[in-house]
């Protein structure tokens, strides 16, 4: 692994299993935790292969995985995967620095990045942190990611990062359920493409 993220310097050393109780109980509670999923779900083919970067407990994934997608979950944070492989079999969850992403096999159709993720990673990756994703890509294949706009991550400076890793911006959204972008949002879902030429 490289530099500690900010996941694990910005938060206590319990919050990792705040964070695993946390949405084990919005999904006892009957909580709608598949929005990112059908979004993506929306813009692939049937049986796609799909990157569930910085996955979490992996609920993402999963739903994407529920719908018929091949899934490849990965996130910094062992006790987040550890999580991921306990309520969710099926799916492959791996422990890896997102920055320093090499992984074997196909290129994936699409990734995702929900809950934040880009927020997280450690001070000053986040434009490897896009490269190593984006170089995971097939051409044409799809990016989305979505974090909130008062993070400390500017969407000047993701738009940048994005380009400098040879993503082409599609969309932006307000919501994952794609309400329009405005320059007041407090959140921002990004649509980017890895070009096909």
């Amino acid at each position: 692994m490289g530099k500690p993220t900010r996941w694990v310097t910005e938060t206590g050393p319990d919050h990792s299993r705040w964070y695993v109780d946390r949405f084990r109980q919005l999904a006892a509670e009957g909580a709608d935790l598949a929005g990112e999923a059908r979004l993506l779900d929306a813009m692939v083919p049937p049986g796609a292969r799909i990157l569930d970067a910085g996955c979490g407990t992996g609920r993402v994934g999963a739903a994407l995985a529920d719908r018929g997608h091949t899934v490849v979950g990965v996130d910094a944070d062992p006790v987040l995967v550890e999580a991921a492989r306990a309520d969710h079999p099926g799916p492959t969850w791996l422990v890896a620095d997102l920055a320093e992403l090499d992984l074997p096999g196909e290129p994936f159709d699409a990734a995702v990045v929900a809950g934040n993720v880009m927020a997280f990673v450690a001070p000053g990756t986040e434009r490897d942190v896009l490269r190593r994703i984006a170089a995971h890509l097939r051409p044409d294949g799809v990016l989305v990611v979505g974090f909130g706009t008062g993070r400390g991550y500017p969407l000047a400076d993701f738009d940048a990062d994005a380009s400098a890793a040879g993503l082409r911006r599609e969309h932006r959204f307000a919501t994952w359920d794609l309400r329009p972008w405005r320059g007041d949002a407090d959140f921002a879902v990004t649509v980017l493409r890895r070009p096909a030429d």
